[in-house]
């Protein structure tokens, strides 16, 4: 049956449909970034509109963002990490500590990843083969790692030497007026839209997401896809250590304070169910965006942080009510 046209032409409906419903989600965050633009325009048109604050904008995101695309596999996949900002934190803490950049940055560079995509690694084994519940295998590795920076560190933060310029330049060294560590993220974004959307590993996930169940009798090795999902999700969070390390030439147990939660919100807003099995990088970078933006504009407006949390709760619970009103089923 293979190749039936009766079978094929419900199939390529629902794709049609799938990517109908991610294009009209992508303009709705468009409009809403417009919108937001509009606000800076007429609250600061002294500064918001500036290249100087541009810049800064997109900076900001860009540690974030690449959290986020590791987060989006993640969720799509089903499950949820909460260890990211304290992953990246250790990271930074474990590149920075004297004995590593007696080595220079390419090994610093190495030993973030390493321990990101090995932090991430172990939740994913004790999510996978271990059978715990994401949220409580990622909190304790979120505690764990946290301790472990505070302790490696002796809680105070640890600059990065000046002959290890190379990784403070990815935010010094600019390319067509843009800091190089944007093009990272750009970068990060492109590979992460290509392996969940043209490769077998991306079919998987949604699969996985899905209906673990049917994805494992259609052949998917669920548990050793899930363990590469964290796996993943980790590397994203040594990539991104590299990149506060080259914005703040330091490494710090404090660190990614509270990431976890605007990489979630940030895929939420981004239209990717927290049940799994659907959800979008473009989307995920939209709303990351949204809420850079909105931070922006409270910075600029003199507003406290406070308020900009209270915010950042409202359009979360705002996005969530949204997904539950499109899901198949409900009113």
């Amino acid at each position: 049956m293979k190749g039936s046209p009766t079978l094929a032409a419900p199939k390529a409906l629902a794709v049609s449909l799938t990517g109908l419903r991610a294009g009209r989600r992508h303009l709705g965050l468009l409009a809403a970034l417009a919108l937001l633009a509009l606000v800076g325009l007429l609250t600061r048109p002294d500064s918001f509109a500036t290249s100087a604050n541009l810049v800064s904008v997109l900076a900001l995101a860009s540690t974030i963002g690449v959290i986020t695309v590791g987060m989006t596999f993640v969720i799509i996949g089903g499950g949820i990490d909460l260890s990211v900002g304290a992953v990246m934190a250790l990271a930074s803490v474990w590149a920075t500590t004297l004995a590593t950049q007696s080595y220079g940055p390419v090994v610093m560079a190495v030993c973030a990843i390493l321990v990101g995509t090995g932090a991430g690694a172990v939740s994913g084994l004790l999510v996978a083969y271990g059978r715990m519940v994401p949220f409580i295998a990622t909190l304790a590795m979120m505690v764990a790692a946290s301790g472990l920076a505070q302790r490696l560190s002796d809680r105070k933060t640890q600059l990065v030497k000046p002959e290890n310029d190379a990784i403070v330049a990815l935010s010094i060294e600019r390319f067509l007026g843009l800091p190089i560590l944007v093009y990272v993220f750009a970068a990060v974004v492109a590979a992460g839209w290509v392996l969940l959307n043209r490769t077998t590993f991306g079919r998987r996930t949604y699969a996985v997401g899905g209906n673990p169940e049917a994805a494992r009798l259609a052949g998917i090795d669920v548990r050793r896809h899930t363990l590469l999902l964290y796996a993943l999700s980790g590397f994203c969070c040594g990539v991104a250590a590299l990149l506060i390390m080259a914005r703040t030439t330091t490494g710090s147990s404090t660190h990614g304070n509270l990431y976890e939660l605007d990489a979630i919100a940030a895929v939420i807003i981004g239209g990717t169910l927290l049940t799994g099995g659907r959800g979008t990088i473009i989307g995920s970078i939209l709303g990351l965006l949204i809420f850079t933006v909105i931070t922006n504009l409270f910075i600029l407006n003199g507003l406290n942080t406070s308020d900009q949390l209270v915010a950042k709760g409202l359009i979360i619970v705002a996005a969530v009510l949204l997904q539950r009103r499109s899901l198949p089923g409900t009113t």
